[in-house]
């Protein structure tokens, strides 16, 4: 029904007043020209990436909000430089990289704000001494808002919303529509409307010659699952040390002020003993993931 039926006269003054008012339908802002999808790095983004090339998905713009390269995992950012980025380019797709800027002008990354001297934030879902993640703000401030501030800057807004594209396939349903809309924006999951799985996504990626990328997400989010802590400890020890020693930074932070320790995993222990170097890991079935699909894909 329209808000108004232009066939009636228009309803007087005393109409009104005799009368409940009439609640206005509230109508949706349409769509705006410009359309992007939130690449993630991952099985699902890389999927749609491929996808797009071949003509099955409306998108020629995609970005990639950088939390930082000393933050995102390096096997990432390889697989994105050296073949998503090349892939897009020959495909006449544009694969943005964006990051978050300070007011100074300079990068902010996630690892440099947990690091930071004297700083009380965590905005990881650091796990607590329960083994449940704490509330964490990095999915917001290093993705959500690096990409809104550039679709805002290029147009977007209340009136003219941009279309951004959520890699989230069929099997992760429960993972969309996980976090309140921003009023620049219009979401959109167009893996669940072409019914695509996670399982579909290394046949499609591997039709376009590509080689599969790693899972993506930070190197020390602690929504890593214990079998990824195990293999990195083997194959980059380095790297291991770095998030043992981020542990241990936030915990000595955390007794200054007279608070439990927290982990990067949830058992409730060091990381250095959560994984030793030779004795097996506990079965772990769990495959908790950043719910708005931002990370992970």
């Amino acid at each position: 029904m329209p808000a108004h039926d232009h066939r009636n006269p228009t309803p007087t003054r005393a109409h009104h007043t005799a009368s409940a008012p009439t609640r206005r339908r509230k109508l949706k802002p349409p769509c705006g020209p410009l359309r992007a999808f939130s690449f993630g790095g991952g099985w699902q983004s890389t999927a749609a990436l491929v996808l797009a090339a071949q003509g099955r998905l409306d998108f020629q713009l995609f970005l990639f909000a950088n939390v930082g390269d000393d933050s995102e995992y390096p096997a990432t950012l390889r697989y994105i430089r050296e073949h998503a980025a090349p892939f897009a380019q020959a495909h006449g797709i544009e694969l943005r990289e964006l990051f978050r800027i300070r007011r100074d002008g300079t990068v902010e990354t996630l690892y440099g704000r947990l690091m930071r001297e004297g700083s009380r934030s965590i905005p990881i879902p650091i796990r607590m001494s329960n083994g449940a993640p704490g509330t964490r703000s990095c999915t917001a401030d290093f993705k959500i808002r690096v990409i809104g501030r550039w679709l805002k800057a290029h147009g977007a807004s209340k009136d003219n919303p941009a279309t951004i594209g959520i890699g989230i396939s069929l099997d992760e349903i429960h993972r969309a529509n996980k976090r309140r809309t921003e009023p620049y924006e219009r979401i959109v999951y167009p893996l669940l409307d072409l019914h695509i799985r996670r399982a579909d996504c290394p046949q499609i990626i591997r039709s376009a010659n590509l080689p599969l990328p790693p899972k993506s997400a930070c190197w020390f989010c602690p929504f890593r699952r214990l079998e990824y802590w195990k293999t990195l400890r083997r194959d980059d020890p380095e790297l291991f040390q770095r998030a043992c020693h981020l542990e241990d930074t936030i915990n000595t932070r955390r007794r200054m002020l007279d608070r439990d320790p927290v982990w990067l995993t949830r058992y409730n222990a060091p990381l250095a003993e959560v994984v030793p170097n030779e004795t097996p890991l506990p079965i772990d079935d769990t495959d908790a993931t950043c719910d708005g699909g931002w990370c992970f894909t």
